[in-house]
């Protein structure tokens, strides 16, 4: 696996477009056991892309082109560092390589029981979390977004859906998402930490990577990949 350089700068990217990390050799080295070269097997990935939110940069005045989302964290079992610290040592090759960048974002689903502890663990400013409501579609629960995608600005009208979709699409309330901001310059650093809120505790988390909602931001956990796995 080598390491991704290009860093779109196209604003209609879509999320997950790779812009650094998508599992250099140096991270896959540090994140899972080293693998043999007659045996290569999946040991690591973790990817940083430009959001589904095109507003993503809006709160901190910077541009588009200034903040990264954590999107995607994918290690396979039995590597001897923990996700944190493998999260930890993307972040520097993501500075090394793209020296424009001041800010990352992610998100954790407190729906899975998820609070975050990568980002706590690695120091990353925990910014709250947001309220959110889904709909409810032909059995479907989906985010509004998709469905503004899918049928232009009625997709998100309940009135509307009903009318011309499904007599019984309606609003979902969701449990809020965390979310977390690690600034890559100390001004940054400076003006965000007094936003900082006390980190959600709770119940301890069956794993320390994010969650992720379909259809918005956040990092997307992956099942444990095993060599049956391919």
């Amino acid at each position: 696996m080598d390491r991704q350089s290009s860093v779109p700068n196209d604003a209609t990217s879509r999320r997950g477009s790779p812009l650094a990390v998508g599992g250099s050799r140096s991270l896959s080295n540090a994140a899972a056991p080293s693998r043999s070269a007659s045996t290569p097997r999946f040991v690591g990935v973790i990817v940083y892309g430009l959001g589904a939110n095109r507003h993503i940069a809006r709160p901190f005045n910077l541009q588009s082109t200034e903040v990264a989302e954590l999107v995607r964290v994918a290690l396979a079992p039995g590597r001897a560092h923990p996700t944190s610290q493998c999260v930890a040592i993307s972040l520097k090759l993501l500075r090394r390589q793209s020296p424009g960048l001041k800010l990352v974002v992610s998100y954790a689903d407190s729906g899975q029981g998820h609070r975050g502890v990568i980002y706590q663990a690695t120091n990353w400013i925990f910014l709250g979390g947001s309220e959110q409501s889904y709909i409810k579609v032909l059995g479907k629960i989906e985010h509004p977004r998709s469905l503004y995608d899918r049928y232009g600005r009625n997709g998100q009208s309940i009135p509307w859906l009903r009318q011309n979709v499904d007599p019984r699409a309606d609003r979902v309330p969701m449990p809020p998402k965390w979310k977390y901001v690690m600034p890559l310059t100390k001004p940054l650093r400076r003006k965000l930490e007094p936003l900082a809120q006390p980190y959600p505790r709770g119940r301890s988390e069956t794993s320390d990577t994010p969650g992720f909602q379909p259809g918005e931001d956040g990092a997307t956990p992956i099942r444990p990949l095993h060599p049956s796995d391919g």
